[in-house]
């Protein structure tokens, strides 16, 4: 064997050696060097290969380096223009996490990253690899303020991973869930009803509160807030506020708990009876003014209600908030108490005596009164007898004689008026009061006053269809009838009278009992025989419909000339609005 024979062998297991060793080197590949030269711009690194590589100096930054120090680092060119070597330590780091990243991901692990600043709909994150946290997955409660989270560092899920486009999408609410959901079940197996518990108030609602539980979220139902009434929840309690409270019922298979606050306390109501004796008189404070009461606070928890009935004996009250003001501190009387319905009657009127009691003493029957007009109605006028105390003059007894449509016809309102007690209803809270009592009734002698054949004059007061109304002398009234007007046919009754007009007429009739006097001024030349006759015609009218009582007659004349009635005032009472309405049916 020659000597070339034996160098040729040689130097291709040298050349072989070389190239392996140049093939390891792959741009895209991550290898190790070693720092050999720290210069102002760039770090020089020696990877084993023929030529050196360089690293820009700001990608050491946030590290102290120096020459001999072993770097990891990414080859991205074998050689540039200048026939050095391209790395990039960063690029090195980031390769590195993303393999990382996409191993946690496949894995379901969790993340540990640094919240690096607000971008448009949630925080960029720094887990190895920048990431995207939307935020709507920061917390359970979406945060009002997002720069709070800046520069902390939390534990993350990755919930989305793009490879190609190298996008990371975290989540920390769903950490959050499932430490929650963890310390809910350990809670569940653990906590049992009467156990007083610590938590936070996390949600109002109409009907109660939500309060957070180490992850549990406990129902305290608005009754079972107090002891007391209470409207709604935000009168105790407030979001974030921190509050102790009792077990009542533990469903675990449903995950719920119901929570007491009042059960924190004793019941107040349990000897309610005895703290408030029926009858006895109380104090406290005016907690709520509505349309039917007042709310009265007699001690934490224990409320009682004064009705508007209950405030004034006399005094028609239409609103609470007429005479009492919130946090006014007031005396009333318990009037009844339910146990079970915790709940009770209070009264301010019970403070005072009942002047209703005392009525039939002060104003015996037929006793004369005199009192100012309060108001008219279309029934009566109320007439005030002392303070919120008034009598009723119905409008039937205003005259013995005239049928008044309207008290307005003879009364005015604020008018001092002389009237006498007819009737006392202390029960209903009324008196009845009358003026044509102060005279003597004319019909009980009227016929000592008019007979028949009696030639009278008067004047016409109103016209119906049926007849004339003639005022008489003594405010008597008197009614001719269509048929009485003249011997001729009179079709009707304004062709022949008017109102005012002067009439002298013949008295045909004087019915006493029915309260009517006939006359004729056809019959004023008759004589006795056919006065005696026409005054037989003119009684055999009286079954039929085209002659009625007096009053019947008035009725029947006013429909067509009397104006609407009044409204009611506000001062009448609820019987006499029911009286008004039947006799306007």
């Amino acid at each position: 064997m020659t000597t070339a024979a034996v160098a040729e062998p040689a130097n291709e297991e040298l050349n072989s050696l070389i190239d392996s060793k140049f093939r390891e080197f792959r741009e895209g590949s991550i290898v190790t060097g070693t720092i050999i030269e720290i210069r102002p711009q760039v770090v020089i690194v020696d990877i084993g290969y023929k030529s050196e590589g360089v690293i820009p100096s700001s990608e050491f930054e946030d590290e102290d380096i120096e020459v001999g120090d072993q770097v990891e680092v990414l080859l991205e060119r074998l050689e540039n223009d200048e026939g050095m070597v391209v790395l990039s330590k960063e690029k090195a780091a980031h390769k590195q996490n993303w393999e990382k990243i996409v191993k946690v991901y496949e894995a379901g692990g969790l993340v540990k990253g640094k919240v690096k600043g607000v971008v448009k709909g949630g925080l960029m994150v720094n887990v190895g690899v920048e990431a995207f946290l939307p935020g709507s997955q920061v917390d359970i409660i979406p945060p009002k303020d997002l720069a709070e989270y800046v520069g902390n560092v939390y534990e993350f899920k990755i919930v989305k991973v793009n490879d190609e486009r190298k996008n990371v999408v975290l989540s920390r609410r769903e950490v959050i869930e499932a430490e929650r959901a963890e310390r809910r079940q350990k809670f569940l197996q653990t906590v049992k009803v009467n156990d007083k518990v610590t938590g936070q108030v996390k949600n109002l609602t109409d009907f109660g509160a939500f309060v957070d539980l180490e992850g549990m979220d406990g129902l305290l139902h608005i009754t079972d807030m107090s002891w007391g009434r209470i409207s709604h929840p935000s009168e105790m309690l407030r979001i974030g506020q921190e509050v102790e409270v009792q077990i009542l019922d533990v469903d675990r298979e449903k995950e719920r708990v119901s929570l007491g606050l009042k059960q924190m306390t004793d019941n107040p109501w349990e000897d309610i009876e005895t703290k408030f004796p029926m009858g006895s008189q109380v104090k406290g404070k005016v907690t709520k003014l509505l349309p039917y009461g007042a709310f009265v606070e007699l001690e934490r928890g224990v409320e009682g209600l004064v009705h508007v009935s209950e405030l004034s004996w006399v005094k028609r009250i239409t609103r609470p908030s007429d005479v009492l003001e919130l946090d006014q501190e007031i005396e009333a009387v318990v009037l009844g108490i339910s146990t079970d319905e915790q709940k009770i009657s209070l009264g301010v009127r019970q403070l005072e005596p009942n002047p209703w009691d005392e009525i039939e003493a002060k104003y015996p029957i037929g006793t004369q009164i005199k009192g100012q007009v309060r108001n008219l109605t279309a029934y009566g006028a109320f007439v005030g007898l002392e303070e919120g105390i008034d009598g009723m003059i119905h409008v039937s007894d205003l005259s013995w004689t005239r049928k008044i449509n309207h008290p307005s016809e003879i009364l005015k309102k604020s008018e001092e008026v002389e009237a006498v007690v007819l009737s006392i209803d202390k029960e209903n809270q009324r008196v009845s009061l009358g003026i044509k009592q102060l005279d003597n009734d004319p019909w009980s002698d009227i016929d000592t006053k008019f007979k028949v054949g009696d030639i009278v004059k008067g004047t016409v007061a109103k016209i119906a269809s049926f007849g004339a109304f003639v005022s008489l002398e003594g405010d008597i009234d008197g009614l001719i009838h269509i048929s009485q007007l003249s011997e001729e046919h009179v079709e009707r009754v304004k062709d022949v009278l008017k109102v005012g007009d002067e009439v002298e007429a013949r008295v045909i009739k004087v019915d006493k009992i029915e309260r009517r006097i006939g006359l004729s001024i056809k019959a004023v030349n008759y004589t006795q025989e056919q006065l005696q006759k026409e005054s037989q015609s003119f009684e055999t009218l009286r079954p039929s419909s085209d002659l009625v009582g007096l009053e019947q007659a008035f009725n029947l004349a006013a429909a067509a000339t009397v104006p609407e009635e009044e409204e009611w005032s506000p001062s009448a009472s609820p019987e006499e609005e029911k009286e008004k309405k039947e006799k306007k049916d």
